[in-house]
């Protein structure tokens, strides 16, 4: 019997869903009920865990769904300002815990006040309404003026719904599982602004993130290796092996790590992960030599065939940019790659047709949508065909990030420019440092 994967694509003629049954306390009677789980995906969206609660007993019933993904290093701020009535129908994901704020009207819903949903901005209002019209016959007939004062407040959230002037909603979750549609993309949003922090201790401890020490007195089975255990070339030459869980369907295999060195340039990690359960494969390119000093911006003109095969490491810390096309991509989204300029464009292809990388193009797009997310694949064809010249900008405040130079002294060619530069305060404190400096560009 060969093995399935863990998080499988639910489909209703699947023989054996694997639903898993265990007896729980009921929350209304005390007695014991029965929970079901099942682990799938949500296409275009990420791995949930589908829970569903029925007592015999009492006949109450809970439905629930919670992310079954890896939990992101850090929460997200999204500042969405809607202009008009197309920006209500956005599609929303919120988590169980993300706060709401309109500040327009001082309102706040906090977090873990209501489950984790997929709905539209307008949806997230109407849930507001409905919440507070809910005992609002009760207070008429015992607190009439508290009553009247909810009547005027609702009639203020309704009004936000006529979008007579803009206003401004604010997501706040610690888990960073939130996200607002973009209608542009894959162009930037230029209404909408995502920001990463980084959680407090107690935020940590809200979402059950634990250091080993704050839980246990054992110490680590980590042994730490000694300078002298081994030699750099004991290092290049053995391919590592440790365990790690499928970023596709969550099951267990191996990932295969090895240092080597791209000529010019410095030494790299390459990270290699094989699932046998689902096939996907998967590799990353981490540096091997820290950080740099300095930040470096990379500008490559592509205008020919041999500008597509020029090498390119891409680290998990550079921002993309193809200014033609108003394309912006973070850090993350492609993670660190050893390419070249024709793999790296080939990459941003294939992440935007992934149903599992990306949902916001679904069955549900409109045309508009579905007709601007074509014409911009076909303008990337046409950068691989050579017949469109565009800017590939790599921004890495790292500076672990590299494009191949065509001179023969391996300096800037015609169409490369590099440019190195001290590093913000808000970048120092992003990377983890505690240097100050301020952005100041120099010329290479």
């Amino acid at each position: 019997m060969s093995e399935k994967p863990l998080f499988r694509d639910l489909k209703g003629d699947d023989p054996d869903p694997e639903v898993t049954v265990i007896e729980s306390l009921c929350m209304n009677c005390q007695l014991n009920g029965t929970t079901r789980l099942l682990l799938t995906k949500i296409p275009y969206y990420k791995e949930v865990v589908v829970m569903s609660f029925t007592c015999d007993h009492c006949g109450y019933q809970n439905n629930e769904i919670q992310s079954g993904s890896v939990m992101p290093d850090k929460g997200i701020l999204i500042t969405l300002t809607v202009k008009d009535k197309t920006d209500l129908n956005r599609q929303l994901v919120k988590s169980d815990f993300t706060s709401i704020k309109i500040p327009t009207l001082n309102f706040e819903i906090p977090h873990q006040s209501q489950k984790g949903e997929v709905t539209t901005v307008e949806g997230v209002i109407n849930r507001a309404i409905a919440g507070l019209e809910q005992d609002q016959p009760t207070r008429r007939e015992h607190q009439l003026e508290l009553a009247q004062q909810i009547d005027e407040f609702i009639k203020s959230l309704e009004n936000l719904k006529n979008v007579e002037e803009p206003f401004q909603i604010i997501l706040e979750d610690i888990s960073g599982n939130s996200f607002i549609e973009n209608p542009s993309a894959p162009k930037a949003d230029p209404l909408c602004t995502y920001e990463n922090f980084k959680r407090t201790k107690d935020q940590d401890h809200l979402l059950g993130i634990f250091e080993r020490n704050e839980i246990t007195d054992e110490p680590s089975i980590l042994h730490p290796i000694k300078e002298g255990d081994f030699t750099l070339e004991d290092i290049e030459g053995e391919v590592l092996q440790f365990p790690t869980n499928c970023p596709g369907c969550g099951s267990p295999c191996q990932t295969n790590m090895k240092m080597t060195n791209i000529p010019h340039f410095k030494q790299v990690i390459i990270m290699a992960t094989t699932c046998d359960k689902c096939g996907i494969k998967t590799n990353e390119v981490k540096s091997g030599a820290g950080i740099e000093p300095k930040g470096v911006r990379i500008e490559v003109k592509v205008s020919n065939k041999e500008d597509l095969t020029r090498d390119v490491l891409k680290s998990e810390t550079c921002d993309l940019e193809i200014p033609e096309l108003d394309l912006t991509v973070g850090p993350h989204a492609l993670g660190g790659r050893f390419t070249t300029v024709e793999g790296l464009i080939l990459a941003i292809k294939e992440q935007l047709n992934d149903p599992t990388t990306s949902h916001i193009f679904g069955d549900s797009r409109d045309d508009r949508t579905k007709q601007q997310f074509e014409q911009f694949l076909a303008k990337l064809d046409e950068i691989l065909e050579n017949k469109m010249t565009v800017l590939l900008v790599l921004d890495d405040p790292c500076g672990n990030s590299y494009v191949q130079s065509m001179s023969e002294t391996d300096e800037p060619d015609e169409a490369l420019k590099i440019t190195h530069y001290e590093r913000t305060f808000e970048q120092n404190e992003e990377l983890g440092l505690n240097d100050i400096k301020t952005e100041n560009y120099e010329e290479s």
